[in-house]
């Protein structure tokens, strides 16, 4: 196979020389690298900047095979490629229509009366066996679609209630559909038998099929009618029916996929109260038993939305190795690839890179704990199965569930020192239920941002006079404990609150409009690797800004004065130091046991 970047076999080069060569295009190839580095490698007398080999740099970087297959992973340098190929597509015209109506009470759109008569018309279709392959609607879909109906008709307010076009077409369609759907479907649709005017007992008599559904059923008729469940009630029905169990044809075994699929959207539309986001944030913490606890003295966890960034520079990977240069830790977790966005995600860099993403908690510890390192990616796939089961689902229902706020708070390792934890968010009133679940998690500091994308990295460009009204960009709210006692000990008197918008300009970056990847895997690594061989511009700022922001408002050691936490970062930078810690991470991740 050909090199990742063409190596050179020279001696020692100083990361000046590498910063100033024109950064060359990562090659079309999906394989395991292997980084050469020097024996002796290691930091110069009197504060001189580490002198590496170009081959300790990504250009270092060689290709080997994988054992991975080209149909697993086509073009491994495009976000979209890591979807795996045995997960079975939705039926495009009704997923259209789940965007629309899988929604909350205010943000739905009716459908109009063509588009109604067309999804009911597919639905009809593929329940007869008339649709094949990724024509056919799922369960998960029908799940989805009927309990949006059915909770827009039971509890939305009149404006997102069925448009006069859906009626009609379900006036018309319900006849033929409640002979033809499976009765778990019909349930879902019409609960109490009283939504669509032909009396059906199915769904009033509706019971499940074994115990495990049988309580599913029963939450599920508060939820369809609008209502909320109560913390064990939410906690319970997951530990019953998760993880499913997949088939080779793509379908699962256990419970029904509709059912479940319309309890996840039908709670996200309802808007799920504390004690329900609570219930999915903590139901599955000791699925793997108890949590490794690293001797380092103070750990951030950094919780990136799952399904990743399709068109800016995702910066977190790359302030994490800034950050573990002066002994501030970072676990960052998420998943290969996760729906609806589909996005650029930390592991997909790391995976492209040759590091070892498949960690266990207790071995993301022993990396933390190392002092070459101190940072590690734990993969929900390894820490958290249950939840990483509802991958395929989750495509199906469109729509994000309770499970993308409650997964970016999870503490899969934990810390002897002091504990943080950033997330980003999106849509204005999920910032305070995110930290109520900080708090509830027992974290000494707690911080949400508004990023770009709802990602949780703040940008340098200049607020758009034409912004939308609401929740700017970079705006951040947190809290940080005044002692070394949990947030869960704390009174309100000894917890900082505060909240902010961060003005890059004040603190000295020139604005600069954020450099776009367009779903680019390669291209967000080359513009991270970049930045960390001092390169200085868009990339290298927005490292620099939320690595040396995100230490100052957590209240880290050494960061109470923003000035001397930036140029704590730059330090790390220009010094090489990050861009090491980097490339040991890949290299050391690899022969952990």
């Amino acid at each position: 196979m050909k090199a990742l970047l063409n190596p050179e076999p020279t001696a020692f080069t100083s990361i000046s020389s590498i910063s100033t060569a024109k950064p060359r295009n990562l090659t079309h190839s999906h394989t395991q690298a292997f980084l050469k580095l020097p024996a002796n490698n290691g930091y110069l007398s009197n504060g001189r900047r580490l002198a590496l080999t170009t081959r300790a740099t990504l250009d270092s970087v060689r290709i080997d095979q994988s054992g991975i297959s080209d149909t697993d992973i086509r073009n491994p340098t495009v976000s979209s490629s890591y979807r795996s190929s045995n997960l079975p597509k939705p039926n495009q015209t009704v997923l259209d229509a789940q965007a629309r109506v899988c929604t909350g009470p205010t943000q739905t759109r009716p459908l109009g009366e063509d588009q109604a008569f067309k999804v009911l018309d597919t639905i009809y279709r593929s329940v007869k066996g008339e649709l094949i392959d990724e024509e056919q609607v799922s369960k998960s879909q029908l799940g989805a679609f009927f309990a949006a109906m059915a909770i827009r008709a039971n509890a939305f307010p009149e404006g997102t209630q069925w448009s006069e076009g859906e009626s009609r077409a379900m006036n018309q369609f319900w006849p033929l559909l409640v002979r033809a759907l499976p009765a778990d479907v019909v349930f879902i649709a019409d609960p109490e038998g009283s939504l669509m005017g032909t009396g059906s007992s199915i769904g009033p008599q509706f019971v499940g099929n074994g115990t495990r559904e049988m309580r599913l059923v029963g939450v599920l008729r508060e939820v369809l009618a609008g209502g909320h469940l109560g913390f064990e009630e939410v906690q319970g029905v997951l530990r019953d029916v998760l993880p499913l169990k997949s088939m080779e044809d793509g379908t699962s075994t256990g419970v029904s996929e509709a059912l479940l699929s319309a309890l996840l959207i039908g709670q996200r539309m309802n808007r799920e109260t504390d004690r329900e986001l609570k219930a999915y944030c903590l139901a599955f913490d000791d699925e793997l038993g108890a949590t490794p606890i690293a001797d380092v003295k103070s750990l951030t966890h950094y919780g990136e939305p799952y399904d990743g960034n399709t068109r800016f520079f995702r910066s977190t990977l790359f302030v994490a190795a800034v950050r573990s240069c002066y002994a501030e830790s970072s676990l960052l977790h998420g998943v290969e690839w996760m729906p609806p966005k589909g996005g650029v995600t930390e592991e997909q860099m790391l995976k492209f890179m040759g590091a070892n993403t498949s960690l266990t908690p207790l071995q993301a510890k022993m990396l933390l704990e190392d002092d070459k390192i101190g940072f590690a990616y734990i993969s929900q796939r390894e820490a958290c199965p249950s939840l990483y089961s509802l991958v395929k689902l989750r495509e199906h229902i469109k729509k994000r569930p309770p499970l993308a706020t409650t997964e970016k708070v999870q503490q899969f390792v934990k810390a002897r020192g002091k504990e943080a934890i950033v997330t980003g968010f999106y849509h204005e009133g999920y910032e305070e239920p995110l930290l109520m679940l900080m708090k509830r998690r027992g974290v000494n500091s707690g911080l949400v941002v508004k990023g770009e994308e709802g990602a949780l990295s703040m940008t340098t460009r200049l607020r758009s006079v034409n912004s939308s009204k609401g929740i700017p960009v970079n705006y951040c709210s947190g809290f940080r404990s005044l002692s070394m006692a949990s947030a869960c000990e704390v009174d309100g008197v000894s917890r900082e609150s505060f909240s902010l918008e961060v003005n890059a300009r004040d603190y000295g970056f020139e604005p600069t409009d954020t450099p776009r990847t367009d779903r680019s895997v390669s291209k967000n690594i080359e513009l991270g690797l970049t930045a960390l061989r001092g390169n200085k511009g868009p990339a290298y700022d927005r490292i620099v800004l939320n690595a040396g922001m995100v230490d100052h408002l957590l209240g880290c050691d050494g960061a109470e004065d923003i000035y001397v936490a930036l140029d704590r970062a730059r330090e790390a930078i220009d010094s090489g130091k990050a861009l090491k810690r980097l490339l040991d991470y890949i290299k050391i991740s690899n022969e952990v046991r």
